[in-house]
């Protein structure tokens, strides 16, 4: 278990959106002219550097929720509170926000059931849920599958309810959940076996898997096997050679989208990841990407701290952090709920 997991993921998270936040909107073309190396301020919405979104603004308050506890409601007030209290933003104010999620806070604040806050329609698939929801992994890690996705379906549904972005979420939760025992190549490879006879009888998700094929168009699980039963050897070749993992890591950055659109937002931070080798390269590599620069900022930063820890992270990116300590001090707050959760879980495995 690695020393602080939710260091790793707070951080991170806070970032790779940092890094973001000034330049997003600008096209790729645009930033290559003068790409980001580091930390800089003002750009797009003229805030000092080291300022964070809303993304990470909702992955903190997602993560203030699971200090005591996964409460869905109360993860949905934490959500209300941001946006008509200024809470966990990084100056008292809000000063982005999507479409989609405002609707959902609008509909949240008139009560109900927090789950069928989100929007269903199926141009409600921006990356607004995906952008918040590693925290998530905290709670889920330790559960079955069935477990996990009911957990992630309904954190993302309070804001993003379509069933293509919770399943954006779920990949991306499950590729995170490998990251923290695989390198990012090794992590999708497995993904890409074992996620499809995962879902089951989750055949609502299982039709939106055409629009997430390049991450599971790779060697299939039924070919795997046949080459474990032939060639041990092969194995160990064939896993990391190119024909044999999906599309998604054959492509270059033109193949890639970096827009606000959740299935675009998964592919660029997931491609980021497996063509990089540190946590500076792949949210540099992110962010250059023009355009949703802040989320797949935020995401992309999220994994690879899960995958290369919050030691990796540039000590000058994180001092320049909004709320540095206030966000630490959340983490540890977090941390101390995980080792919970552990223990726990642990308790229960012992005494079967």
């Amino acid at each position: 278990m690695k020393s602080n997991i939710c260091k790793d993921i707070l951080i991170g998270i806070a970032v790779g959106d940092a890094l973001g936040v000034p330049v997003e909107f600008k096209s790729r073309e645009t930033i290559a002219k003068k790409p980001v190396k580091g930390m800089i301020g003002y750009g797009t919405h003229n805030q000092p550097p080291g300022t964070w979104s809303d993304d990470s603004s909702l992955a903190f308050c997602l993560a203030e929720s699971l200090c005591t506890g996964y409460h869905i409601d109360d993860i949905a007030s934490n959500f209300v509170k941001w946006l008509d209290q200024g809470f966990w933003t990084p100056y008292g104010v809000v000063f982005d926000i999507g479409n989609t999620t405002h609707n959902a806070i609008s509909n949240l604040r008139k009560g109900g059931d927090p789950v069928l806050a989100g929007e269903t329609g199926i141009h409600s698939n921006g990356n607004g849920s995906l952008m918040r929801i590693l925290p998530l992994l905290i709670q889920t890690v330790n559960l079955k599958f069935k477990e996990r996705f009911k957990l992630i379906s309904e954190v993302s549904s309070i804001t993003h309810a379509h069933p293509r972005s919770v399943l954006g979420c779920l990949i991306l939760m499950e590729y995170a959940k490998k990251l923290m025992h695989e390198d990012p190549r090794s992590a999708l490879w497995t993904l890409s076996l074992d996620f499809s006879n995962e879902l089951g009888d989750l055949t609502e998700l299982e039709k939106e898997m055409v629009h997430f094929s390049r991450l599971f168009d790779g060697m299939t699980s039924s070919e795997y096997a046949g080459l474990r039963k032939t060639d041990r050897k092969a194995i160990e070749a064939t896993k990391f050679i190119d024909s044999a993992m999906p599309s998604i890591a054959k492509v270059g950055a033109t193949g890639i989208r970096s827009g606000g659109y959740v299935v675009d937002t998964l592919e660029a931070s997931i491609w980021c990841l497996i063509n990089s080798n540190s946590y500076k390269e792949a949210v540099l590599l992110a962010v250059n990407l023009g355009d949703d620069t802040d989320t797949t900022g935020a995401v992309t930063g999220g994994l690879a701290a899960i995958c290369y820890g919050y030691d990796t992270i540039p000590d000058k990116w994180v001092n320049q952090l909004a709320r540095k300590d206030d966000i630490l001090a959340l983490s540890e707050r977090l941390h101390q709920y995980y080792l919970k959760l552990n223990f726990e879980h642990n308790q229960i495995y012992h005494t079967k």
